[in-house]
C-alpha cells in the first residue's frame, strides 16, 4: 500500500471528479474487509494507509494534514514513514498492549509532523488496530471526524479522544477498544465529506453534514467495504458542487464479515 502523491502542483480537473483508489493494495484480512477511496484529484492533505503489523493485527489510519497538497508533501512523507516503521515496531510482539502501542504511535506521528513542518501544523487523525482473531478494534481519534460503528444495536460514534496531531509535542490521546460483531461496519470520512456544500446555495441546509453520513450508514444494506466507501462518496458528490470540490473527500470502511 502506498500513498498517492502529486508532486507536480495543483491541477484543475477538466471533468467532474471520479473515485479512484490510492495506488497499491490494502491488506487482505481474515474474516473482514477494508477499503478506502478518495474523490477526484487531491487538493488538500487527506491520506490513508493500512498494513499488516503482526500475524493477526491490521493497522490503518486516516489523516487530514492542514494545507494544500503542493505545500504539505514533506509532512505526508514523514507521516507515512513513521506510520509504517513505527507500526511494525510497536505492534509486532504477540502480547503487546494495543492501547499503549497505538498511543505511542500517535505520539511519534505527532512529533514527526511538527518536525517536518518546522513547528505547529494541525493534523486530525484516526488510527486503528483490528485484531482478526478477536474482532476487536483499538483506536485513537486525534481531533478527527468521529468514526461511525454500525452493528446490531445501531450506530455508535467513536468520538475524539484527544487533540489533533501537530499542535503540542507532548500531547497524548486515549486509546479505547471496541468490539466488532459479525456484520459490523466502521466508516471513517474526512472533513471534506462532512463540509461538502450543496449545489443549491440558497438551501437552508447547505452543508452535507455529519448527520447525513450517519443516515447513509444506517440505511445502506451494502455487504462489502468497497461498496460502502464508494457509495458514501458518490452520495456526497451528488450533494456537493460540481465539477470540482474545494477539499479532499475520503472514506475508509472496515467491515467484519465472519
Amino acid at each position: 500500500m502506498s500513498f498517492l502523491f502529486d508532486f507536480g502542483g495543483p491541477k484543475e480537473p477538466k471533468i467532474p471528479p471520479s473515485i479512484e483508489p490510492v495506488a497499491g493494495k490494502l491488506p487482505t484480512i481474515m474474516g473482514a474487509e477494508i477499503a478506502a477511496l478518495t474523490l477526484g484529484t487531491r487538493v488538500a492533505g487527506d491520506f490513508y494507509d493500512s498494513i499488516r503489523v503482526a500475524p493477526q493485527r491490521i493497522l490503518f489510519g486516516l489523516l487530514d494534514v492542514a494545507g494544500r497538497s503542493e505545500n504539505n508533501q514533506a509532512i505526508l512523507a514523514a507521516a507515512q514513514k513513521i506510520f509504517r516503521s513505527g507500526g511494525m515496531e510497536l505492534f509486532s510482539e504477540e502480547d503487546v498492549n494495543e492501547s499503549d502501542a497505538i498511543s505511542a504511535l500517535s505520539l511519534r506521528l505527532n512529533r514527526g509532523i511538527m518536525e517536518a513542518a518546522g513547528g505547529v501544523h494541525s493534523c486530525p487523525a484516526f488510527l486503528g488496530c483490528y485484531h482478526e482473531q478477536f474482532g476487536t478494534l483499538c483506536y485513537t481519534n486525534a481531533g478527527h471526524t468521529p468514526g461511525l460503528l454500525r452493528d446490531g444495536t445501531g450506530i455508535s460514534e467513536l468520538a475524539s479522544t484527544g487533540l489533533p496531531l501537530g499542535l503540542f509535542s507532548h500531547a497524548t490521546a486515549d486509546a479505547p477498544t471496541a468490539g466488532m460483531e459479525k456484520g459490523a461496519a466502521l466508516l471513517l470520512v474526512s472533513r471534506g465529506v462532512v463540509e461538502g456544500q450543496s449545489k443549491d446555495r440558497n438551501a437552508e441546509d447547505s452543508e452535507f453534514g455529519f448527520e447525513r453520513v450517519k443516515e447513509f450508514l444506517q440505511s445502506e444494506a451494502l455487504s462489502h467495504a468497497q461498496e460502502i466507501a464508494e457509495s458514501i462518496l458518490k452520495t456526497a458528490q451528488e450533494f456537493s458542487s460540481e465539477p470540482s470540490v474545494p477539499e479532499d473527500m475520503t472514506a475508509l470502511c472496515l467491515l467484519r464479515t465472519k
